[in-house]
């Protein structure tokens, strides 16, 4: 009996999971308890984001160059990425349709406003009177540059003379770089220890008591959005929602004490590949769905604009809510790359519409850090449902006993 409970001990302490788990309860505690400190904490949590972001670039690069070359069929490359986009947009309007019906039926926003904090917004309605540029987001998006000339290299390399060569170079040049990732994914306890800490720290627990509603029902539209639709999705394919969240463990964590599902980007595209998904399909679907399947800000987009017109007593008509899903369908795709991305969407999409105030959006600047965790979660969870789908419809699902 000694041994099996030091066994259990030692596994609980050689695991990821857990430190990082314990992490995020620490933070939490020390930006509550000690605020001024927690705050402090914020350039520990952008210097381990900043670390596993030097791996995002190379790792795509690789991935994609080394899924290519092995392919062979080029027009399998532009077959999947035609499946994913489609996918995209089918899932991420459906994620918009949910974030309004929830918002209608539950009414968040019939609340008083009287008593609530607000901020100013000025800077994102300037920015929303700037019209959106596909360049200026190509620009601002180092993840889709790198799929773009990873995917442009991978082609060029199938007509070079010398090409396995090349592609041995890159095998070694991948291990090397996923080695050191996982070195790197150890500080991830103490990445999640400083985020939490800030988060907790700038806005307090306190900030979440006036529009609890809100956040509660946000919550609850994300978690059955991952469930029921990523959750009936997967079980199309015979698959478990329950065995994918299992798997992603660690990467969710690592989400939610950073409040960004970037760090977790390299170590998804791992864990993809090792759950059965080939190599082309994780290279092309993961980065590409970093940019156009967030699926936790389509929610979160649609449903904090119902929130707002029911705080102003504002009734939308079935047009104007259609009006609304399909602006947010152009915009949320932009989202990734524009800094403070969401109010930059939603102060657009309510200058179009005229009759909410935009001014709204001070009522929840202040506890919208605590709701990008859910987003970003939902997003992660969206791009590996994405991924398993694809690869599964182009039947290169290696090993589905994992899920």
């Amino acid at each position: 009996m000694p041994s099996k409970t030091n066994h259990i001990i030692s596994r609980l302490f050689t695991n990821l999971t857990f430190w990082v788990l314990l992490a995020i309860l620490s933070g939490a505690a020390l930006g509550h308890f000690y605020p001024e400190t927690g705050r402090n904490m914020e350039d520990v949590s952008k210097g381990f984001i900043f670390l596993v972001k030097l791996f995002i670039a190379p790792i795509i690069f690789l991935t994609i160059v080394l899924g290519i070359s092995g392919m062979g069929d080029l027009r399998k490359v532009g077959r999947i990425g035609l499946k994913a986009l489609v996918y995209f947009e089918i899932v991420t309007t459906f994620a918009l349709g949910i974030g309004i019906l929830a918002a209608v039926i539950i009414k968040p926003g019939s609340i008083d406003r009287s008593g609530l904090k607000t901020d100013d917004v000025a800077i994102y309605a300037e920015k929303a009177r700037e019209v959106f540029d596909w360049w200026t987001f190509f620009k601002s998006n180092f993840t889709l540059q790198a799929l773009v000339l990873a995917i442009a290299f991978g082609i060029c390399l199938n007509y070079f003379r010398n090409r396995e060569q090349v592609v041995a170079v890159l095998y070694r040049g991948s291990r090397f770089t996923f080695k050191l990732l996982k070195i790197v994914m150890y500080l991830a306890p103490v990445g999640a220890f400083g985020g939490m800490a800030f988060t907790v720290g700038k806005f307090g627990l306190g900030s979440l008591l006036p529009l609890g509603k809100l956040m509660l029902t946000m919550y609850v539209t994300m978690a059955i959005f991952i469930f029921m639709v990523l959750g009936a999705i997967l079980r199309y394919y015979k698959l478990s929602i329950f065995n994918l969240l299992k798997s992603l463990k660690p990467e969710l964590l690592i989400v939610l004490g950073t409040s960004s599902s970037e760090p977790a980007l390299p170590s998804l595209m791992e864990k993809l590949e090792r759950m059965g998904c080939s190599k082309p399909v994780v290279g092309l679907v993961v980065p590409t769905g970093y940019s156009f399947n967030l699926d936790g800000t389509s929610i979160y987009l649609s449903m904090s604009i119902i929130f707002l017109a029911q705080l102003y007593d504002v009734t939308l008509s079935l047009p104007e809510i259609m009006t609304i899903i399909g602006l947010l369908m152009v915009t949320s795709k932009g989202a990734a790359g524009v800094t403070g991305s969401g109010f930059v969407i939603l102060a657009s999409t309510m200058t179009a519409l005229h009759n909410i105030p935009i001014e709204g959006l001070g009522f929840i600047i202040g506890i919208d850090k605590f709701m990008s965790e859910a987003r970003a979660i939902t997003n992660l969870i969206g791009n590996a449902v994405a991924t398993i789908v694809i690869s599964k419809n182009e039947g290169d699902f290696a090993d589905p006993a994992q899920l």
